[in-house]
């Protein structure tokens, strides 16, 4: 059918039928996680007690808003924990980190990274890179340490070792610009109770960015006590328009609602301006999407890796976040196959994507993302930094049907090169 709308190659026409048929196990194993977390939303939605006054905003101070304050029981039903900051004011991912970190750390703490340095924009705020003056953690006092990996795994023994005396041990799910898996749960409950055991209170934070959604559980329900993410990536279904969230024991996430807002002020304030409805509406069809982005992904690794070309994970791999990695071992065909994904987006399909500088990074990048919602990497994207092995991170997908078309673009690009 896809040859009706794209000229493709008869050999890439038969590596998708092939990569299709290989990948109809794994599709059933998703779309079981899928149906388990889609009744587990109904049902926090139902028990909660949702009604339509709560998909109406406020405006000015939002001084306990009422639609805000039930999508936050909702999210912390969903997830497992004690309560929740789930809200459109939060800029970014990494904004929302920082104000989880900022949050909970105070000056002298010790902040231990446990799966080696974590992703390029948190450079910055930690204080290992960018400009000096703007107010990174170790401007502030806060002390850093990482534990690298050990033959691509967690050190587990180094991890209960620099946790003694920390304050807190943090975690990256995702690979991010890396060629590591992705944490599984299991991954992330063994480094909660190492750390634990060496430091009993120590706060367990996990950066779950591209991981809601694509096991039964969250990291909040297996040994972390906050965890933190964007809205524009898996929890937002492709509808909320923008935000964060940080969820986890009550007291922390106490404390991120006084440095989202102001010291003495917290989480009592907040207006949600139009925004709600979509809010609530893009959570709720978060498992579903997330099911489309994992068959994506699923998909992805089994069609580059018929054509020879090293991914991560392969494609019988649990998925444990929603990205394939590519190497395209140059950047022409970096360029390529992001040319081709960009083609094959509904916004901004004749766009061609270059490699350039982007703020919180130090090399160039190349992003295709022609999304309805700019920046959005839970709708179909592909990016990657200019720097050997020329890896592509594919993400996203609304879709499955026109997430496949356009990873079959990227493919068919990469053929012509």
């Amino acid at each position: 059918m896809i040859e009706e709308f794209y000229k493709l190659s008869p050999r890439l026409l038969e590596q998708d039928r092939k990569a299709r048929e290989l990948c109809s196990g794994q599709f059933s194993i998703l779309e079981e996680i899928k149906e388990y977390n889609q009744l587990k939303m109904l049902r926090a939605f139902t028990d909660c007690g949702v009604g339509g006054q709560h998909l109406v905003g406020t405006t000015g101070y939002g001084t306990d808003d009422p639609g805000r304050n039930k999508l936050e029981q909702v999210f912390a039903a969903v997830v497992g924990a004690e309560a929740s900051l789930f809200r459109h004011s939060f800029l970014s991912g990494t904004h929302t980190l920082s104000v989880a970190l900022f949050g909970v750390l105070r000056p002298g703490d010790c902040m231990v990274s446990a799966v080696g340095a974590p992703y390029d924009t948190l450079l910055g705020v930690i204080g290992l890179t960018g400009n000096k003056g703007y107010g990174s953690l170790k401007e502030w006092g806060v002390q850093y340490d990482e534990v690298p990996l050990k033959d691509g795994k967690p050190d587990i023994p180094l991890i209960a070792e620099k946790c003694k005396g920390a304050r807190m041990c943090y975690i990256q799910r995702s690979r991010g610009y890396s060629s590591r898996d992705a944490l599984s749960l299991e991954d992330i409950e063994t480094i909660s109770k190492a750390a634990k055991a060496a430091q009993p209170d120590i706060v367990v934070m996990v950066d779950n960015c591209y991981g809601e959604f694509t096991q039964k559980q969250e990291p909040t329900q297996r040994g972390a006590d906050l965890m933190a993410g964007s809205l524009i990536k898996n929890p937002g279904g492709g509808i909320a328009p923008t935000g964060g969230y940080i969820a986890g024991r009550a007291d922390l996430v106490e404390l991120c609602a006084h440095r989202l807002s102001a010291p003495g002020v917290g989480g009592e304030i907040g207006c949600t301006l139009d925004v709600l409805r979509e809010m609530y509406l893009g959570l709720y069809y978060a498992p579903g999407v997330v099911c489309e982005a994992l068959k994506t992904s699923v998909y992805t690794s089994c069609l580059f890796e018929l054509m020879g070309y090293d991914v991560l994970p392969h494609y019988t791999a649990p998925r444990n976040d929603i990205i394939t990695s590519v190497n395209t071992r140059s950047p022409q065909g970096m360029i390529a196959l992001c040319g081709g994904v960009q083609a094959g987006s509904p916004v901004d399909s004749f766009a061609a994507p270059e490699p350039c500088p982007m703020p919180g990074y130090e090399d160039e990048v190349i992003m295709a993302a022609g999304a309805f919602t700019l920046g959005s990497s839970i709708e179909l994207s592909a990016d990657g930094p200019l720097r050997e092995p020329y890896t592509v991170y594919v993400q996203g997908g609304l879709n499955f049907a026109a997430a496949r078309a356009g990873v079959l673009l990227g493919a068919q690009r990469m053929l012509e090169l």
